[in-house]
């Protein structure tokens, strides 16, 4: 197979660690913060002076002391018009309008492809002072509006985008660490969705309790990077001892929850998409049975200490492509249930649905955000096709845009936009 027209490409990449073995262990300074917390027996900030400023040179702005937002290169992106990320293909988010954000820091996982390189906390369970949901929401928001507010003067701003872009529309709870730590979570969560924000939340699959307790979100995410104990072990480095069982339990979980469920596969050459492993991630998938499975290269995200990947661990999107028909059609009981229904080639990225989101012979995986909103305020029951609306052409797998909309303007290398008539 030819891969020499394929851009390596993810989303922006940032950072979090200083450990190096194969244990997920915190840092020597982390490590004698714990100790004291245990001995004062006094709950302590999240962040050490020493992970704050790291955070905050890697363009992270801290929020009280235990969250944080920071501006994702999708967004400046498309507020330029240069393309939106694979959300936006995929679901229909404006990337100009989506915050990424936190209200934990910590996580209890120190996963190898991790694209934080461990600059943050980890932990089991919250032992830190805490702020209220309410003010992380108000403060995040402020924040987020004012890193826009400075991409006002830079190249090729599309001055209409830029002023919605100070209408927050979406929020990603998927910064770093484990969002489903946080104590008032659920009252985040209720806040975003005061204000119409959506919320996609990501979980580690480590926390089933608080999994089972959590509100309502408008898409809501499992990481499943490992299709067994060993591999999950060796991938995740996970803190708890009972790892797998979390993991599984939280799969079951999902299964019964009414809002969009996704698996996210995190693919990484040598560790988690060998061909051997194909039957026990079908095994997770009739777990839990979610509504998408989004398929991704991971990202490269340059070389530290601790951060054990190369270029050779990153699949082109043929072979994220080859995985995702593999993962379907080697077994008729998911071909029967599933399809390829999209890509975002400039990501590597391709979206598994349930045939139940085809209607018509049209795809309906992208979300009719204020329907959400108004299912959400009248408590409703629904489930998640009652949401849901129809794809556009370019957006489904094998179009000529390959998932990259036409209203944007692709750029290439120093900044060059390629002929029209070239081929992506």
């Amino acid at each position: 197979m030819n891969y020499t027209n394929n851009i390596r490409t993810g989303e922006n990449c940032v950072s979090e660690s200083e450990t190096s073995s194969n244990q997920s262990y915190p840092d020597d300074e982390d490590e004698q913060i714990e100790v004291e917390d245990l001995i004062s027996g006094e709950k302590k900030d999240m962040l050490s002076s020493s992970q704050r400023n790291k955070l905050t040179k890697e363009g992270y702005k801290i929020v009280g002391s235990h969250s944080a937002v920071k501006l994702c290169r999708w967004t400046k992106s498309q507020v330029r018009g240069r393309g939106g990320c694979y959300k936006h293909t995929f679901y229909g988010i404006n990337s100009y309008q989506c915050m990424e954000a936190t209200p934990s820091l910590a996580c209890a996982n120190k996963c190898v492809f991790c694209w934080r390189h461990h600059k943050n906390p980890v932990g089991v369970k919250w032992r830190w002072n805490m702020d209220k949901a309410e003010i992380i929401v108000e403060e995040i928001i402020k924040k987020h509006k004012a890193m826009i507010k400075e991409l006002k003067g830079i190249y090729g701003i599309i001055m209409e985008r830029f002023e919605k872009a100070m209408n927050i529309k979406h929020c990603a709870l998927s910064l770093v660490g484990e969002p489903i730590m946080y104590p008032e979570i659920n009252k985040l969560i209720d806040e975003l969705h005061k204000r119409n924000i959506s919320t996609f939340l990501v979980t580690n699959a480590q926390f089933p309790q608080e999994l089972e307790n959590l509100n309502t979100v408008t898409q809501l995410y499992l990481s499943i990077d490992a299709p067994n104990k060993e591999a999950l072990k060796n991938i995740d480095r996970p803190l708890f001892k009972d790892f797998w069982d979390r993991y599984i339990k939280c799969i079951k979980i999902l299964k019964n929850r009414k809002e969009r469920k996704v698996f996210r596969f995190t693919l990484v050459k040598e560790y988690n998409m060998m061909e051997n492993e194909i039957d026990s991630y079908i095994n997770l998938i009739q777990l839990g049975y979610p509504d998408f499975i989004e398929i991704k290269a991971v990202t490269y995200c340059g070389s530290s200490q601790g951060y054990q990947l190369t270029m050779q661990n990153i699949p082109w999107h043929e072979e994220v492509y080859q995985f995702a028909w593999n993962l379907i059609n080697k077994k008729k009981a998911l071909s029967h249930i599933y399809e390829i229904s999209c890509e975002h080639k400039h990501s590597c990225s391709i979206l598994i649905t349930k045939k139940i989101f085809k209607i018509n012979n049209k795809w309906n995986t992208w979300i009719d955000y204020e329907k959400f909103h108004q299912l959400v305020k009248n408590k409703e029951n629904f489930n998640a096709l009652d949401y849901s609306v129809e794809t556009p052409h370019w957006a489904i797998y094998g179009s000529q845009e390959s998932g990259f909309s036409p209203c944007e303007k692709r750029v290439y290398t120093k900044g060059k936009y390629k002929n029209k008539n070239q081929q992506s």
